[in-house]
This record gives structure tokens, sequence and C-alpha cells, in this order.
């Protein structure tokens, strides 16, 4: 496994290291830039990267922008931004912009791992933040959000994510479920991932199952 770290802290950069050893999978070779810069050339030097951990408050980086930039040149290799910033409005444009995860430097380690073993087994990690605007659990996972102004079902859907989740049950992917709907795709991902938390499911298959299940799609599952 190979994971490139850009961030402009050196001493950041050591601890996140310490961190990253503990991934699933064992300790991966690790990859190091301090500017947006160079974390494009060694992205360009070894295209068989695994992930990348991107800061945004750095030298060369314009913030969301470079995001979109990364993702466009690198469209296969996964991105969590790592970063200091806690504003929603932040964290869901960095999503819009093809980041697979954002998780803030003052999260735990145990969250910090929690979020890159997810990513790179395939999913995407919405933070906390951006689930609870979107009628999702607390960060616990254990504790409802007050739905009490929201439109939601009884399951705790709200109308959009009814669309979505019709949309997944057709098949389709998150690209053209943005497509459909008018979205942007990283708009659909947290709606997906909102989906996932509030049915207990892990997978689209399993949310599809589970939504037939209790009459979501207009009839029962298998």
């Amino acid at each position: 496994m190979k994971i490139l770290l850009v961030d402009d802290h050196a001493l950041f950069r050591e601890g996140l290291r310490y961190v990253l050893q503990q991934l699933h999978g064992g300790a991966p070779e690790i990859l190091e830039a301090g500017d947006f810069h160079d974390g494009l050339k060694l992205a360009v030097q070894h295209p068989e990267l695994d992930l990348a951990l991107l800061d945004m408050n750095m030298p060369g980086s314009e913030g969301p922008v470079s995001i979109r930039l990364f993702h466009q040149r690198f469209p296969h290799i996964p991105v969590v931004v790592v970063s200091g910033e806690e504003g929603r409005g932040y964290m869901k444009k960095v999503m819009d912009y093809g980041a697979m995860g954002f998780v803030c430097k003052s999260s735990t380690v145990p969250v910090m791992l929690n979020a890159l073993n997810l990513v790179l087994s395939g999913g995407v990690y919405i933070p906390p933040q951006i689930l609870r605007q979107h009628g999702v659990t607390s960060e616990s996972g254990t504790e409802p959000v007050d739905r009490r102004s929201m439109n939601t079902n009884e399951y705790g859907l709200t109308q959009r994510q009814m669309e979505v989740l019709t949309h997944l049950a057709a098949g389709l992917s998150n690209k053209e479920i943005a497509e459909a709907i008018r979205l942007a795709e990283g708009t659909v991902k947290i709606h997906v991932a909102a989906i996932y938390q509030i049915l207990r499911v892990g997978s689209r298959m399993e949310a599809v199952r589970e939504a037939g299940k209790l009459g979501l799609l207009g009839g029962a599952g298998t």
C-alpha cells in the first residue's frame, strides 16, 4: 500500500505517519510533500498510489479548487482532505469537488483510522457535521438529531434521499443520479452515505434490499 501525504507542517506529517502505521493491511509506504505542487509531482511519478491525504491551507493550494484539480488529473487516486477547517459549507464543497472523505485535524485517532480504512475499502467518509445537516444520526451514531423541522418520512429519510434511493434501486451510478436530479456528484455521495447510515447498511445492494423490506420502493423486498 502506498499513500501520498501532503501538508506543510512537518510535525503534523510526523504524527500522521504514526497513525498510518495502524491502518488495516499493514504499514504503508508513505510519500511526503510540503506543498501542493510537489504533491502533484509525486502523484505523476507514482500513479499506483492507493490514497492521497491533502491539506488545504498550504503553499500552492487554492483550497477546494485544488481538490478538483487533483481529482481531474488523477481520478483513480482516492483523496481524503485532512484540514483544520470545520465549516460545513467548506466541507461540502470539498466533497463536491471529488474528495472521498474529509477529516478535521481535531479528530481523534480512531476517527481518522476509521475514515481512512473506509475510503481504502472503496467507501466514502462523510464528516459528521454534514451528516447532521442532512438529518442523520449524531457523531456517535446512536442518538438521532431533531427532525421536527425537517420533511422526513417515518424512517427519517428526506424527500431528496428517497429520490436518490429510487435511482439507486434502478442501478444508476452516483454520476448518473447527479445528472438525473441535477445535483453535484459530491452531494449525491453525501445523500447515499446518509441513506446507508439511516438504514444501517454498508452497500448499495443492502440499501436496496432493506428499502424493499421496509416497503420504501413500492413493494416488499426479498
